[in-house]
C-alpha cells in the first residue's frame, strides 16, 4: 500500500464545486482574521459541496479523488483564505490515512458520513514536551474487553472545538516504549472534550488551534493501522499527504497574492499610480513569478513520486518531500514579502488594504513553524549523507 489513493474517472463537477464555495470563503476571510474565529460559514459551504469527501472512494459515496485533486482544491481555497484552506486540507490528510489504513469496519461506518459532509476530522498529534513530533507519544492507550481507553492533553488542535471526529496518536500501552505509537479514530460523541487557553496568534487566526483535553472510550476496530505501528501510516500516507497539502496551501496563498497584485497593476488606477515600465517593478514581479514556478515544480514532482511505483520510503522521495515543506514554507513567505515591497505601504502594509497582503504575510509567517523546518532540515542532512549518488528527479 502506498501513499497514493485510487483514481477512477475524475469528478466532472469538481471545478464547479470549488467555484461554489469560493465566494463564501472570500467574504468571510477578513472577519475570521479580525476576530480570530473559526470559519463556520466556509466549513458549512464545504460540507454542502461534497468536497469534505474528495478523497473518499466512490464505493463509499465520495468523489474518488487523489492527492493531485487535493492540491488543486487547496491551492484555490488558499487563494482566498489560508486558514480555511488549511482546515480543509488537514481534514483531507486525516481522510487519506483513514482510507488507506482504517479497518474495513471503520471505513464502512465512517467514510460514507465523511462523504456526506457530516464529519470534519481534526488531527491530534501534538503533546506537551514533544511538540508535534509524529513518531513518539507519551499518553498511553489502555485496553479492556476490546475497548480502547484514552486520555490525552494536546496543546494545539487545529479546529478542534469544531471537529466531528479526531485522529489521535497515542503510546500503544502503558508499558510500551515512546516510539510504539498507535493512531485511533474517535467520534466526538465518544469523547469528553475540555478546551483551555485562548487563540490570539499573529496569523492563521481562523484555524482556532487551541488546546484540548480529550478522554473517552472507542472500539478496538477504530485503530488506524496496526497496534504500535503508526510509523508505517505516517511514512507511507500521513506525512506525504500532509506535506503536499501544506505546500499547496502556502503556494495558493502566494499565488492569490500575485494574482491580486497583477489585477491592481493592470487596472486604470494601478496604471496611474505605478510605472509599469519600471525595471525595478518588473524585476520584482519576475522574482515572485520565479518563486511560484519553483514551488509548483517541486510540488508537481512530489505528486509524481507518490503517484508512481516509487517506494515512498525511498531516500530520494523522502528528501524531496521534506524539502517541499521547507522550501515552500520559506519561499511563499518571501514571495509575499517582495509583493509588499512592490506595492508599498498603502496597498501592502495597511490592514484594511483591499489586496489583503498584510493578512497573507502574517498567515505565511506560520509556515516554517508548522512542524519546524529545522527538524526537517536535520532529517534531510542525514538522508543526504545516505544518498551518495545524489539521486535527482529529471
Amino acid at each position: 500500500m502506498t501513499a497514493t489513493l485510487p483514481r477512477p474517472a475524475a469528478d466532472e463537477g469538481l471545478r464547479d464545486r470549488v467555484a461554489a464555495v469560493l465566494p463564501v470563503i472570500r467574504d468571510e476571510a477578513a472577519t475570521i482574521d479580525d476576530r480570530a474565529v473559526f470559519p463556520a460559514a466556509g466549513l458549512a459551504a464545504l460540507r454542502r459541496s461534497g468536497l469534505m469527501g474528495l478523497l473518499v472512494p466512490t464505493s463509499h459515496g465520495g468523489l474518488g479523488g487523489d492527492l493531485s485533486d487535493l492540491v488543486d482544491v487547496a491551492v484555490a481555497l488558499a487563494g482566498e483564505c489560508m486558514s480555511t484552506a488549511m482546515i480543509w486540507a488537514m481534514h483531507g490528510q486525516q481522510v487519506a490515512a483513514l482510507v488507506a489504513h482504517g479497518s474495513e469496519r471503520l471505513r464502512a461506518e465512517l467514510l460514507p458520513r465523511i462523504a456526506r459532509g457530516e464529519v470534519y476530522v481534526a488531527s491530534v498529534t501534538s503533546e506537551k514536551g514533544k511538540g508535534g513530533h509524529l513518531l513518539t507519544a507519551q499518553a498511553a492507550l489502555r485496553r479492556h474487553d476490546g475497548v480502547l481507553h484514552l486520555e490525552r492533553d494536546a496543546p494545539i488542535v487545529t479546529g478542534g472545538e469544531h471537529a466531528d471526529g479526531f485522529l489521535i496518536t497515542m503510546r500503544d500501552a502503558p508499558d510500551a516504549p515512546p516510539d510504539a505509537v498507535s493512531a485511533v479514530y474517535a467520534d466526538r460523541a465518544q469523547l469528553e472534550l475540555s478546551a483551555s487557553g485562548s487563540w490570539n496568534p499573529l496569523g492563521m487566526r481562523g484555524t482556532h488551534s487551541g488546546a484540548l483535553r480529550i478522554s473517552g472510550r472507542v472500539g478496538g476496530h477504530q485503530l488506524v493501522g496496526a497496534p504500535g505501528q503508526f510509523r508505517a501510516v505516517a511514512v507511507r500516507t500521513f506525512a506525504p499527504a500532509g506535506h503536499v497539502a501544506w505546500a499547496a496551501c502556502w503556494l495558493g496563498a502566494a499565488r492569490g497574492a500575485l494574482r491580486d497584485v497583477l489585477a491592481l497593476l493592470r487596472s486604470p488606477a494601478g496604471r496611474r499610480q505605478f510605472d509599469l515600465g519600471s525595471e525595478l517593478l518588473r524585476a520584482r514581479l519576475a522574482r515572485v513569478r520565479m518563486e511560484l514556478d519553483s514551488m509548483a515544480a517541486l510540488l508537481a514532482q512530489c505528486l509524481r513520486d507518490l503517484a508512481g511505483d516509487t517506494d515512498p520510503e525511498a531516500v530520494p522521495v523522502q528528501l524531496r518531500l521534506n524539502a517541499l515543506k521547507v522550501f515552500t514554507a520559506e519561499r511563499s513567505f518571501a514571495a509575499v514579502d517582495l509583493l509588499v515591497e512592490l506595492v508599498g505601504l498603502r496597498h501592502g502594509y495597511l490592514r484594511d488594504a483591499p489586496l489583503a497582503l498584510e493578512r497573507r504575510f502574517r498567515d505565511l509567517r506560520s509556515a516554517s513553524l508548522n512542524y519546524a523546518n529545522d527538524r526537517l532540515l536535520f532529517a534531510n542532512g542525514t538522508l543526504a549523507l545516505l544518498d551518495r549518488g545524489v539521486s535527482l528527479a529529471w
